[in-house]
């Protein structure tokens, strides 16, 4: 399965989510950390108003998270949003779970998330279209740290196919 995403944006706030609805996407999967907002930083006047646009033009959202419910559940509250925590990217039962909790499948559902290694993974695992946004901010965590290292070779080689 390809760690490669099916498309790429410099943020989230840049992503045409008008084109996205025009193709049929009707839910929208997020991750929290780095892709909507700084690592471990609550759900700020943005992440809101994103959140609540997307709910007026049709769409379904929902936060598939690798964090624990604390986190997850007072974020998604912040944007009104349903929640997946613990998801276990890249396994595909968070996923899963998300477009069911929505009630949309993989044909009608895009993935967000600034993570090559859990988010787009598992994301193409589960047959969701990926869709990776730059990361907002330095990474707090050594373990993610890593995995930066560990995608900057893979990033290279989709930058040059692409």
């Amino acid at each position: 399965m390809s760690l490669f995403p099916k498309e790429e944006f410099n943020s989230t706030f840049d992503i045409p989510f008008g084109r996205l609805y025009e193709r049929g996407v009707r839910g929208v999967l997020f991750d929290i950390d780095n892709t909507l907002v700084l690592h471990d930083e609550p759900a700020d006047e943005r992440a809101k108003e994103l959140f609540k646009r997307l709910r007026e033009d049709g769409f379904k959202t929902c936060i598939v998270s690798n964090n624990g419910e604390k986190r997850t559940r007072e974020f998604a509250l912040a944007v009104g949003s349903d929640y997946v925590y613990k998801a276990e990217k890249p396994g595909i039962d968070g996923y899963v779970k998300g477009m069911s909790s929505m009630g949309t499948d993989i044909n009608n559902t895009v993935m967000i998330g600034d993570q090559l290694f859990t988010d787009i993974w598992g994301a193409n695992r589960a047959g969701v279209h990926s869709i990776l946004v730059g990361r907002l901010g330095r990474e707090k965590y050594f373990h993610i740290v890593l995995k930066r290292i560990l995608e900057a070779p893979v990033l290279a080689i989709y930058h040059i196919t692409k």
